[in-house]
C-alpha cells in the first residue's frame, strides 16, 4: 500500500498555517492586514514609529539640557568657591603682613627703651629738664609699645571674624594705633635726645 505523500503534506501545511493563524487559502494574519494597511494608508505605522522618534529624541535632548545646567551650575558654584577661597586667602595674608610689621614696631620699641636705659644713669642725676625730657621719651615709647600691641589684638579679632558675606581687604587694619605707634617711636626718641643734649 502506498503512502499518499502528497496529502500528508498538504495536511501538514494547514496544521501549521492554522497554527499559525493563517488559513491556507492565503487570508493572512491581522498583523500581515496591519502592516499592509498602514504601507497603503497614509501615516499609518510610519506616523507612529516617527512620533515614538521624535519623542525618544526630544527625552534625550531635555535629558542632556538637563544634564548641561546642572554641570554649568556645578561649575559656577565651583568657581564662587574659588573666588571666595582667593579672597579669603589674600586677607589673611595681609593681616599677617600687618601683625609682622607692628611685631616689629613692637621691637623697635621694646630695644629702643632698653637702650635708654644705659644712658638713664647720667640723666637722672642731670637738670630737672634732662629728667622730665627724658621721662616723656620713656612714655612715648611704651605708648608706641602699647599702641602696637592693642593694633595687633585688633587685628587678630578682625582676622578671627573672617567670613564671606563681602569682607573687604580694608577690614583687616591696624587702625590708629597701628598708624600711630612708629610715630611714637620717633617723638619718644626726640625727646630722648633732647634729654642727652640738655645733661
Amino acid at each position: 500500500m502506498s503512502v499518499p505523500w502528497a496529502r500528508l503534506i498538504d495536511a501538514a501545511l494547514d496544521i501549521t498555517g492554522l497554527a499559525l493563524g493563517r488559513g491556507r487559502g492565503g487570508g493572512g494574519s491581522r498583523i500581515d492586514e496591519q502592516l499592509e494597511a498602514g504601507g497603503r494608508a497614509p501615516g499609518g505605522l510610519e506616523a507612529r514609529l516617527a512620533g515614538v522618534v521624535v519623542a525618544a529624541l526630544k527625552e534625550a535632548f531635555d535629558r542632556d539640557s538637563t544634564r548641561l545646567d546642572i554641570e554649568r551650575e556645578h561649575m559656577e558654584a565651583e568657581r564662587l568657591r574659588a573666588e571666595r577661597a582667593l579672597r579669603l586667602e589674600l586677607i589673611r595674608q595681609a593681616g599677617d603682613r600687618e601683625v609682622g610689621r607692628l611685631r616689629i614696631v613692637s621691637a623697635i620699641a621694646v630695644v629702643t627703651w632698653l637702650a635708654t636705659l644705659f644712658f638713664s644713669s647720667r640723666l637722672i642725676g642731670g637738670p630737672v629738664p634732662a629728667r622730665i625730657a627724658l621721662g616723656a621719651g620713656w612714655l612715648l615709647l611704651l605708648a608706641s609699645l602699647a599702641a602696637a600691641f592693642v593694633a595687633q589684638s585688633r587685628i587678630g579679632e578682625a582676622l578671627r571674624r573672617i567670613d564671606d558675606s563681602g569682607q573687604r581687604m580694608d577690614a583687616v587694619t591696624s587702625g590708629t594705633a597701628g598708624a600711630l605707634a612708629p610715630w611714637l617711636i620717633v617723638f619718644g626718641l626726640a625727646f630722648v635726645g633732647l634729654a642727652v643734649l640738655i645733661a
